[in-house]
Order: C-alpha cells, then structure tokens, then sequence
C-alpha cells in the first residue's frame, strides 16, 4: 500500500509540474473531464485515494497527518458528485479568470504537496 501511495505522491509532482509550466493545460483537462461521468469518475478516484492514504499511514512517518488527509480526501469524494457539473464549470471559469500566476502558485502547492507525500511514504534508508 505504501508503494501506490508513493506513486500518488509522485503524479502529484508530475501535476504540479505540468501546471507550473503550462496552467492551461490543467484547465483544458479540467474542461473535458466535467461531465457527469466524469464527476463520478473523479469521485470514484478520490475515494480511492483517500483509501490508499487511510490504509498507509501506519506504514508511514507521518501516520495521524495522513489519516486525517485521507479522510478529507474521502469526504471530498463523497461530496464530488453532489456538487454538480453547472457549479464545477462555474468554479472552472473563476478559475480561468483569476490569471496564470495564481494558478502557477496553486501548482506550486501541488509540488509540495507532491514533495510530502514522497518524503512520508518513501521507505526508510537501510541501516548496514
């Protein structure tokens, strides 16, 4: 489990990365995922997801952070799909209109965020 989280932790890095260099991109992506299969899609990932953060913790350094970020994480799936795609769109478009420089600092966080994960999951250097 601690290695799936892992691999989460580094598409997030590749994610941030890619919305560093190109924000429009992630805003293209964002537009043909919003319908509603796709909010249900999205839900489905994010449930899991928080599942994978849930069910690796105890393997981690960080466990109780990363109990509480997978429950969110969970919540967040759970609530994706009521949200709707009219107010996805919406938030889209705000998103789109506040310029690429918050969008890039918003990446920057993905980075980090990205950076956190590794590090917590990354398995413990061997003692010879």
């Amino acid at each position: 489990m601690r290695l799936t989280a892992l691999v989460i932790g580094v598409i997030v890095i590749l994610v941030g990365a890619v919305g560093v260099a190109a924000p429009d991109v992630v805003l293209s992506v964002g537009r043909a995922v919003i319908t509603p299969g796709g909010l249900y899609a999205i839900a489905a990932l994010r449930i899991a997801i928080g599942l994978v953060f849930v069910l690796a913790a105890p393997a981690s350094r960080a466990p109780r952070t990363l109990r509480v970020l997978g429950v969110l994480v969970i919540i967040a799936g759970l609530s994706t799909p009521w949200f709707g795609v009219a107010r996805s769109l919406v938030v889209l478009d705000w998103w789109a209109s506040v310029g690429s420089s918050l969008r890039r600092l918003e990446a920057c966080l993905a980075l980090a965020l990205g950076g956190l994960l590794v590090y917590v999951f990354r398995p413990p250097p061997q003692v010879e």
